[in-house]
This record gives structure tokens, C-alpha cells and sequence, in this order.
């Protein structure tokens, strides 16, 4: 199967609302738009008088001539159109429907047909925005959410907003910005969105709802499909209305929880369907096979299931055997599908730019085929109880024993990982000595900045640089190197480089997995004491994780200083440790809220630092030291690299393996010694 085939056929992957956010959606729906409403109804007379008298006023002459005029223009042109509401006035025009194509080309253009524009002529086209917006913000006119989020006239809706309808409420989000990690470039787009609900369904901050924020998130995904600049979407809006105060306290406190890069489990024809396979017998019995899988497996195993059975054995035999409907291969067709499975292709850059194509053994080949002969071994066993169900699919496996190297690909794995513990525990020592000085370095820069005034100059952490000085609101302290330019966020420098640091600390010093560092919460701090002597001895709770088994670590006093500076970090005024919800990236569900000690503020949400998230800290907090290879290269380290050399250097120093079993919780034995390397 070519890398192409394989990349459009994960693509086709559907995404889904997770169950929590179904339910959530369903218990916190969008308000319905009425046909008509006090305002829409008033005559023109009452619409006139009410714009002209405060707060629709403008600031200035200027600004309240130009106002009634471009009102007065607004409605006479819809009262051209037919209808008995403004709001039915303004659907018959047809300027709602797509906000891309400009209202003010067909409003001028209807105008002059009847001599109506006035002595100013075409020259109001630029302005009559003012018009409009003043019905919006009247609740005369209540348009579409994707034609408010689309058109290039009116703009600054909240600006409108704040003046005429809710004041109080927007200038109140306004404020919230000082306790936001973000800046004005966020903050004013989250505020212009409230301010857009607030045009299309009526009422004040305080009216809109859960739902009418899903909606306006879905139509903005349909107004500008595909990738887009990082506010044009952003759920930001969601957190300033929570922090208010808006929602009930049943509605959630991330709207993560919504969105759908947090799909949920898919059924198991969902599993099946994402590589859309020809021929349908086999598609279900694919299905079929998989939920009778289902009960003695967890989701993420059964994902793989699928992939192997699906993608890589069922997919590929479609692409290159078109018409294909049949378990039982021919010898030639089962050997050219095992030949294909043991490379891939890899597409490279070289020097000069181009791309360049190689094929490369693949390192999961071997557990595809021990997959896919499982599934014919299991249909083979399966048809003596039931020979009506899957007898007709009993066949011989096309996957021999002597097909799977499994034994040789495993001692490859072992000898690979090996020498990487060998390059890597040498210079353990020294990492984590400049992984702890570029974090008090960080530190030192960022408490050097707060100390000096915009535009001077100061000296921290081995560096020189400038506090830079901006234009608008920003929560971070920046800073420029006066040589280059160049302008840094000292904030964020300060707090990846904390974490990176935390990451290695905890890594080295316990063996965790990285999921099992990412579940350590406060509540993981436990202590025991001593029945002879009394002593309290500390002791951190390991989470059940890949091999369900709880296990406890004691807590060493560097550990426990490690631990300690990041409790410091994370609590809150009163001295609790914040709440977050985290999302299995494996199982595919939200977790109950815990106060996990891996967390930092995003915005105005205290959210986990994810997985994925951890280990970009490490690659960030391992670059800044400059450590390289022995080719020259940076020196790369993966997570599960500290819990090898965790291992090896525990039992080198004499501990003895089955101690080391539990502490790294392993169920075999030989599964503890293959991670020492000699």
C-alpha cells in the first residue's frame, strides 16, 4: 500500500463529538430565533425616535450626523423590500444570505433606481455600516451568525454593544484580560464573538448560553473551513464568559470538552468504516470479529485491532487486487502483501531541497502479522463452536510461524535501545545540571525585566537584553536581544523551561511512564508510618496504568524538593491545588476533575499539561543545554529513555531485580531485565 493510499485513508477518518459532549450539547442547547420580537415590530417612527435619543447617540456632531443619516438610508431601503418586521424586510432583501458578497453594493444600487440616495450620493457607501449597526445593536435586526462572522460592513460589533445594550457586562469582560495569560490579540476577538451572539440571538451577556457558543463555533468551522489563523476559531470567548460567572454551574468548566479533536470512542463499525473497504462480507465480518474482541480488550488495543485488520491486511489487498472478496489467498498474493508490509516509504528533504523517497523496514511489521494470524487462528477455533457463524470464513492462515521474526525483531529492539541507554546515561549528570540552570536562568531573566522599565536595558542569566515596549496589552513580560531584534516571551521561557525541568526531575528519579506522570496528582502524595520507630516515610501513588497495576514509590528527599517547588507553582491563594479535567488520550474519555500536579494556566483555565504536551517541554528543555551525539547531532531524548536508565543504574548499584520489578511495575521479570542495558 503506497504512503499516499495509507495518508488519504487516515484522513478519511471521521470526528466526532465525544458521549460528554453530546450529552452536554443536548443539556445546554443554542436559544431558537424568533420570527418576531417587540423591536423587529416597531414602526419606523418609534425605530427613528428610539436611535436618536441615548444611548444611540453619538460622541460628537460628526459622528451623530453621519449616524441618522446612514440609519435613515438603512431603512428606506428596507422598506423597499417586502415584509411586515424589519427582520422579514431584511431576509426578503436577500443581503443575509452570504456575508462575502457586500450589502452595500445592492442597498446603494436599489436606492438609486428610485432617486432616493441624497445629495451626498454614493460617497455614504463607506459609512453605512453605522446604519446597520445601530439596528443590530437596537435588536430592530437580528442577522445570521455565519453572515455576522463573514461580512466586511459592520465591524467591532462589541464596540456597538458596549455602548448601547450591555455596558457593564462587556467592559467587566474587558477587565478579565489582566488575569489572562493572553493578550489583546486574543481577548478582543473573544469579546467581538460574545458581542456576535449576542447580535443574532438578542439579549445581554448574561442570556446567551453553552449552546449558543457550540453554535457559533460550528459556524465558524463552516464559514472558513480548513486550517485558519488561530483566533478565527478560538473557544477563548467560552472561558471569559465561565469566569464572568454566565453559565450555570453545571455546564462545564473547559469548552475542550466540546470540541472535536476530543472525538470519544467510536463504535467498532466506526473503526471499521474510516478505511471504507469494497467489499462488504469481509467489512463485516471484520465487525463482527471485533465486538466479539471488544469485552477482554481495552480501546486503545482494539484501535490497533482494527488498523491491523483493516488498514494494513484487508485495505491493501483491495488497493493492489481490486475485486477481492475471498479470506483464502493465493500463494503469490499472500507473499507479495507480506513483502509489502515489511517496508514503508519514507519522503525526505535533502540539501538542496528536494524531496527524496526511500524505502525503510518497518518496525511494527511483525506485530500486523502475529495480528492478522491471530484473526485466522481465532476464526478457525471459533467455527468448531459455532459452525454456522464463522465456519464459511475458517481458511488456511497465509501468515506461517517462520513468517513473524519476532524473536530477531526483538533482539534488534533490545540491542537499539541499549546503546541509546549506554550514549545517554553517561551524560544523565550533566543534563540534569544544565536543564536546572537554564531553569533559574530563566528565572532570573524574567525577575530581572518586572525590575526595569520598557525600553532599558538589564543583564540576567549570562544575557543582556532589552525590555521591550509595546504597543498594547500584553500579560507576558517580553524582551529583545538589542543585536538581532529578536523579541522573546520571557514568561513562557521562564515556565517551559520550570516544567521541562519537573519532567526530567520526576522521570529520572521515579521510572514512571510518561501517562503515569501525567495522572500524578496531589492526592498521590500519601505517607506511612513506621510501627517500630514512628517515622513518617513519604510515599508517592502510582496510578494504574498499561499493565493495571498500583504500585507505591518511596519519595527521596530530592524527589520530595522536585515535588514541593511544583505544588508551590500551581496553588491557589488559599492554598488549594486547582481542579483540571484531563482527557485518555488511550481510552478516549474525560476524566473526573482531579488536582492534578502537572496543570498551568491557559488563558483563564487551569487545564493539564497533555502527554503529547510533556514531551515537548523535554525535547525544548534538552535543545536549550546543546548537548549532541556522536554524529554532531542534538541529543535526543525520548521519555521512556529515563526509565531505562532508571532501570539499568538501579540495578548496576545492586538492586535486586524483582525489587526493580515492582518499583517499575512490570509483570515478567524478563520484561525489567531487558530494559538493563549492559
Amino acid at each position: 500500500m503506497t504512503t499516499s493510499a495509507i495518508t488519504a485513508a487516515v484522513a478519511a477518518r471521521p470526528w466526532q463529538l465525544s458521549a460528554e459532549a453530546v450529552a452536554l450539547w443536548q443539556k445546554f442547547p443554542p436559544r431558537a430565533n424568533p420570527k418576531s420580537w417587540p423591536a423587529t415590530r416597531q414602526t419606523r417612527a418609534a425605530v427613528v425616535a428610539r436611535m436618536l435619543a441615548p444611548p444611540f447617540l453619538g460622541q460628537d456632531s460628526k459622528t451623530r450626523c453621519n449616524r441618522k443619516l446612514t440609519l435613515l438610508k438603512v431603512l428606506d431601503w428596507l422598506e423597499m423590500q417586502p415584509g411586515s418586521t424589519w427582520q422579514e424586510r431584511w431576509d426578503a432583501s436577500g443581503a443575509g444570505i452570504d456575508g462575502r458578497v457586500d450589502w452595500r453594493l445592492r442597498l446603494i444600487s436599489d436606492l438609486k433606481s428610485v432617486d432616493n440616495l441624497g445629495p451626498r450620493g454614493e460617497r455614504i457607501f463607506r459609512i453605512l455600516g453605522m446604519g446597520l449597526v445601530q439596528l443590530i445593536g437596537g435588536d430592530v435586526l437580528r442577522p445570521d451568525l455565519g453572515w455576522l462572522m463573514a461580512t466586511g460592513s459592520p465591524l467591532r460589533i462589541a464596540n456597538e454593544m458596549e455602548h448601547v445594550r450591555d455596558g457593564e457586562a462587556i467592559a467587566r469582560l474587558r477587565a478579565l484580560r489582566s488575569a489572562s495569560t493572553v493578550g489583546d490579540s486574543t481577548v478582543l476577538p473573544a469579546i467581538e464573538k460574545i458581542a456576535l451572539i449576542m447580535a443574532a440571538k438578542g439579549g445581554t451577556v448574561a442570556d446567551v448560553t453553552p449552546g449558543d457558543c457550540l453554535e457559533l463555533l460550528k459556524a465558524s468551522r463552516e464559514v472558513f473551513p480548513g486550517p485558519a489563523k488561530s483566533t478565527r476559531h478560538s473557544p477563548f470567548f467560552y472561558q471569559l464568559l465561565h469566569s464572568l460567572g454566565v453559565f450555570p454551574e453545571t455546564a462545564p468548566a473547559s469548552v475542550r470538552m466540546f470540541s472535536t479533536m476530543f472525538p470519544g470512542q467510536l463504535t467498532v463499525e466506526q473503526l471499521v468504516d474510516r478505511y471504507h473497504l469494497a467489499c462488504r462480507p469481509v467489512r463485516d465480518l471484520l465487525v463482527d470479529y471485533l465486538r466479539e474482541r471488544q469485552p477482554s480488550v481495552d480501546y486503545n488495543t482494539l484501535t490497533g485491532l482494527a488498523t491491523a485488520l483493516a488498514l494494513w491486511f484487508w485495505k491493501d489487498l483491495e488497493n493492489h487486487h481490486p475485486g477481492i472478496d475471498s479470506l483464502r489467498l493465493a500463494p503469490d498474493v499472500a507473499a507479495a502483501w507480506k513483502r509489502r508490509l515489511q517496508t514503508r516509504t519514507v519522503r525526505t528533504t535533502n540539501e538542496r531541497g528536494d524531496v527524496v523517497e526511500s524505502t525503510v523496514e518497518r518496525a511494527t511489521a511483525s506485530d500486523s502479522l502475529m495480528t492478522v494470524r491471530a484473526f485466522y487462528l481465532d476464526l478457525a477455533q471459533w467455527a468448531l463452536d459455532e459452525p454456522s457463524r464463522w465456519g464459511p470464513w475458517a481458511v488456511p492462515c497465509p501468515v506461517r510461524v517462520d513468517d513473524i521474526q519476532h524473536h530477531k525483531m526483538k533482539t534488534r529492539r533490545k540491542a537499539r535501545m541499549d546503546q541509546r541507554t549506554r550514549e545517554r546515561l553517561p551524560v544523565l549528570p550533566a543534563l540534569v545540571d544544565a536543564v536546572d540552570r537554564n531553569r533559574r536562568a530563566a528565572a532570573a531573566r524574567l525577575e530581572a525585566a518586572g525590575r526595569v522599565r520598557p525600553g532599558e536595558l538589564f543583564t540576567a542569566g549570562g544575557q543582556m537584553l532589552q525590555r521591550a515596549v509595546l504597543k498594547r496589552h500584553s500579560p507576558h513580560l517580553w524582551a529583545e536581544e538589542p543585536e538581532t531584534g529578536r523579541r522573546r516571551n520571557l514568561a513562557r521561557e521562564e515556565s517551559n523551561s520550570f516544567w521541562g525541568w519537573a519532567a526530567v526531575e520526576v522521570l529520572r528519579m521515579t521510572g514512571v511512564r510518561i501517562e503515569e506522570l501525567s495522572e500524578i496528582s496531589h492526592h498521590s502524595l500519601v505517607q506511612y508510618r513506621l510501627p517500630n520507630t514512628g517515622e513518617l516515610v513519604p510515599l508517592l501513588q502510582i496510578a494504574p496504568s498499561k499493565t493495571d497495576e498500583e504500585r507505591l514509590l518511596v519519595v527521596s528527599p530530592e524527589l520530595a524538593d522536585v515535588l514541593s517547588a511544583v505544588i508551590c507553582r500551581i496553588r491557589t491563594a488559599d492554598g488549594s491545588v486547582p481542579l483540571v479535567i484531563a482527557y485518555d488520550h488511550y481510552e478516549k474519555v474525560w476524566n473526573p476533575a482531579m488536582p492534578l500536579l502537572f496543570q498551568r494556566k491557559i488563558g483563564l483555565e487551569d487545564r493539564p499539561i497533555p502527554i503529547d504536551g510533556i514531551r515537548t517541554l523535554l525535547q525544548d528543555a534538552l535543545a536549550a543545554t546543546g548537548f549532541t551525539d556522536a554524529t554532531g547531532k542534538p541529543l535526543h531524548f525520548a521519555p521512556h529513555d529515563f526509565r531505562r536508565i532508571f532501570t539499568t543504574d538501579a540495578v548496576m548499584n545492586g538492586m535486586p531485580p524483582h525489587i526493580a520489578q515492582l518499583v517499575l511495575g512490570h509483570r515478567d521479570i524478563n520484561t525489567t531485565m531487558g530494559y538493563k542495558a549492559v
